[in-house]
């Protein structure tokens, strides 16, 4: 991930992280589902402490802009990556359809992959 600090900033390092990561999903370099680096990893490839990247990812969560899936990390929702709201609407649908017929999450992406023809 393409992150720069510049330390002679009055923007906090935590929020330029932040802005960095809103700003790549907004501009479509991190997709919805694309998953961020650990907050350890990426603080050691940035030089920051631990806390200073996680409260950056914090307030992306609070912001809706990631959601963090426990031991599955930490990932780029629709709605950062620009996702319009009757795209996201018509997921949620066809998640829910799948689920009530009983279809297992692996089969409804192969199912959806299938019907925009898209390789598996």
């Amino acid at each position: 991930m393409d992150i720069r600090l510049d330390l002679d900033s009055p923007v906090p390092p935590y929020e330029q992280v932040r802005l960095r990561i809103a700003g790549l999903a907004a501009a479509g370099a991190l997709p919805a589902g694309a998953k961020l680096p650990p907050v350890r990893r990426l603080a050691e490839d940035l030089g920051l402490a631990a806390n200073t990247v996680a409260r950056a990812y914090r307030e992306l969560e609070q912001a809706g802009l990631v959601e963090t899936r426990g031991r599955a990390g930490t990932v780029v929702t629709a709605r950062a990556a620009g996702t319009p709201a009757a795209a996201r609407a018509a997921a949620e649908r066809y998640a829910a359809a799948t689920a009530k017929l009983g279809v297992p999450p692996e089969a409804a992406l192969e199912l959806a992959r299938a019907a925009l023809r898209l390789p598996g």
